[in-house]
């Protein structure tokens, strides 16, 4: 048994690009923070020479052995070297699967790399991403109509984040930042397809972390941008903005960049279900 403060050995083991079993592996080694895993990842793994070499690792390193392996023959194999060696292993996907196949009434194909087929989902993902990236702080302002989602918040409320968070699940979106005093881009009422989302913070929160990212970059003092009352004006003209308009507010003050994400997109959903 592994004690608190110590590293233990992670095998990561798939037959495709392996980033299904990176993340499970990820969210669940967060349950254990006293813990630390020594990651060996083996990606595409699909001849017996590979797996020799993958076996022989897990001999010399004992430890977990997680995996996405659908050739039958591949994970057969390594499923009898990780019993012979008496290390325990465990295929990610398989109670999900199993659950999924009682309830459809289907068996599952095993297919290796299904997540990744370069299908119409794929290339609209990654047209999301380049429409982001291209229109990432009020950038590339004359094509909005083309986003789903345009976000507007004042500075530090994690547009950017979200935005590309939004992006890897083929939602295009474009963020601009709302600052006092300077005009949002002329089209941005006008726009019928997207749905306009503002961003607030608390403004004690706001201010904290403005002031933490001056000292990052080493800017000064920063004047009216860390003021608490002129922090506390911003956000006030910002809501009334939102308000006025009729557009989604959120505050991200308790909010992760994740939770942020699933809020814009059930209010984009339910939007669409009406129309």
């Amino acid at each position: 048994m592994v004690q608190a403060d110590k590293i233990f050995h992670l095998h990561l083991v798939s037959d495709s690009t392996g980033e299904t079993v990176d993340g499970v592996a990820r969210a669940c080694i967060a349950q254990f923070p006293d813990v630390r895993a020594h990651e060996h990842v083996w990606s595409l793994i699909r001849t017996d020479a590979q797996l020799a070499r993958v076996l022989a690792d897990i001999e010399r390193n004992p430890g977990i052995v997680l995996y996405t392996v659908f050739d039958s023959e591949i994970r057969r194999k390594l499923e009898e070297g990780c019993r012979r060696l008496q290390v325990p292993h465990s295929h990610v996907l398989d109670n999900t699967v199993t659950m999924m196949a009682g309830y459809l009434g289907q068996q599952s194909r095993g297919r290796t790399g299904a997540l990744h087929k370069m299908d119409e989902e794929y290339f609209s993902r990654i047209e999301a991403i380049d429409f982001t990236l291209s229109h990432d702080d009020g950038q590339s302002g004359w094509d909005l109509e083309e986003a789903d989602v345009v976000i507007v918040g004042v500075s530090r409320t994690s547009k950017t984040p979200t935005s590309v968070y939004l992006a890897n699940r083929g939602i295009k979106t474009a963020n601009i930042p709302f600052v006092p005093g300077c005009p949002l881009p002329p089209d941005l009422d006008q726009l019928k397809k997207p749905l306009i989302v503002g961003l607030i913070k608390d403004v004690d929160q706001l201010v904290s972390i403005r002031k933490n990212r001056l000292r990052q970059i080493e800017r000064g003092e920063g004047g009216d941008y860390v003021d608490p009352v002129a922090v506390r004006d911003e956000v006030h003209q910002a809501r009334r903005y939102f308000t006025d308009r009729g557009w989604k507010i959120i505050n991200v003050t308790r909010r992760s960049i994740e939770e942020t994400a699933a809020m814009i997109m059930a209010t984009m959903y339910d939007r669409r279900g009406h129309e």
